[in-house]
């Protein structure tokens, strides 16, 4: 901290998040390695895992029987998402008690602009200090923060002290150089292992090494664009700002089944149940999609991706099925599947695409239109979703 003062930025990442509410949700969890993702006695990968877990090596997209061999004693815990979504909005509410400048990243992360706050707090440590209390108590979870002048410093704080840290990155410009200086290069947002491997060999390999060449020096190495880039973030200067009300891109669901799939059938009934899954979400997010994909891996690793339009833009789960069937006919199948998804993009605010009401089902004896019956039927069946699991519903398909 300096004279000037801590930055205004926070950056705030749930500790282990999938696997802390599980450890939550089952007492008897808390304290021991928990791995959240596809058991161990199946093809999939690990989705997250406990701190306890991960003192033995276990990571995020490892092998689930990678991850069973390193910690055999690890409880093996399916993924659910929709109540991983239900703690992730009771969190953004609750930092929105600090600013309305909030920019989600993730369901468990996200950038605060807390600068128009400090009237009610002494400084942005304090308000940080009072957000990490708020979120243990609330919702009996704990976060990791970074406070500083940028996005790209307070991310980098945030992940400094995990968990339960509260990291305050410098402000003055020397500083922050002399912060950055002794980490490895790859702690710069944008360098990947293959743009790490050529800085590598050109001598490059702390953050101060990457201080002290020109931005022209590094075009020959990385690129121009690159280089403008990672020249900037190198001496911590970062100017974009926090956006409130960036939306969700996308949802998506896939499966892998144990073995590979040479029923054409069963593939098309797990695609519609990871339909079902993903339209649930779509709803509950309040996002019409533009764009539905399916996605098809098979034995040897060979993935291909269909898209088709949502036109007028949708969340009813009729529509969505439709569509993935078609994009699954399509194909014409007839090898082994490995793994089978389906996504929606392209999201949009439902008041900023209002339903278009023009097909009728018996308008006769109804006189209400398809769609409406259909929006009608989608929340009833997700309130019984809600209250029940999402295996408690489900439709065997639609005609066409």
């Amino acid at each position: 901290m300096t004279e000037s003062g801590p930055g205004t930025i926070l950056h705030i990442d749930m500790d282990a998040f999938y696997a802390s509410i599980e450890q939550l949700d089952a007492p008897e969890l808390r304290g021991k390695p928990v791995v959240v993702g596809a058991p161990p006695d199946r093809r999939g990968v690990v989705a997250t895992a406990s701190y306890e877990a991960r003192a033995f090596g276990v990571r995020s997209a490892m092998p689930s029987r990678t991850a069973y061999k390193l910690c055999p004693q690890a409880t093996f815990v399916p993924v659910r998402m929709s109540r991983y979504a239900d703690v992730s909005r009771m969190l953004m509410e609750l930092l929105h008690r600090y600013t309305p400048i909030v920019e989600k990243i993730s369901v468990d992360e996200a950038f605060m602009d807390v600068s128009g706050s400090m009237r009610l707090w002494p400084d942005p440590v304090k308000l940080a200090q009072d957000l990490t209390s708020s979120v243990r108590r609330d919702l009996e979870l704990t976060a990791s923060v970074g406070v500083a002048p940028n996005k790209f410093l307070a991310k980098l704080a945030s992940d400094m002290q995990k968990p339960a840290g509260l990291t305050v990155a410098p402000v003055d410009p020397k500083e922050i150089i002399e912060f950055l200086a002794p980490m490895d290069i790859r702690a710069i947002w944008g360098i990947g292992e293959r743009t790490a491997e050529r800085l590598r060999k050109a001598g490059i390999h702390s953050v101060g090494q990457l201080q002290q060449r020109s931005e022209a020096g590094l075009r020959s190495l990385v690129g121009e664009s690159m280089a403008h880039h990672i020249h900037r973030l190198s001496l911590g200067v970062d100017d974009r700002r926090v956006t409130p009300g960036t939306v969700e891109k996308s949802i998506s669901n896939e499966h892998t089944f144990d073995v590979d799939c040479a029923d054409p059938g069963k593939v098309e009934r797990r695609l519609i149940e990871l339909v079902q899954n993903v339209g649930t979400r779509l709803r509950r997010s309040g996002k019409l999609a533009r764009t539905a994909q399916i996605k098809i891996r098979f034995a040897d690793f060979r993935t291909i991706t269909r898209q088709g339009p949502l036109d007028p833009p949708g969340a009813g789960e009729r529509v969505l099925i439709q569509l993935a069937k078609d994009l699954w006919a399509a194909q014409h199948v007839t090898e082994p599947v490995r793994l089978v998804g389906f996504g929606v993009a392209n999201l949009s605010a439902d008041d900023e695409d209002p339903p278009q009401h023009e097909l009728e089902l018996f308008p006769e004896l109804t006189g209400r239109p398809q769609a409406e019956l259909d929006e009608k039927l989608d929340q009833a069946v997700d309130e019984l979703r809600n209250k029940f699991g999402k295996n408690a519903l489900r439709r065997g398909g639609l005609s066409g």
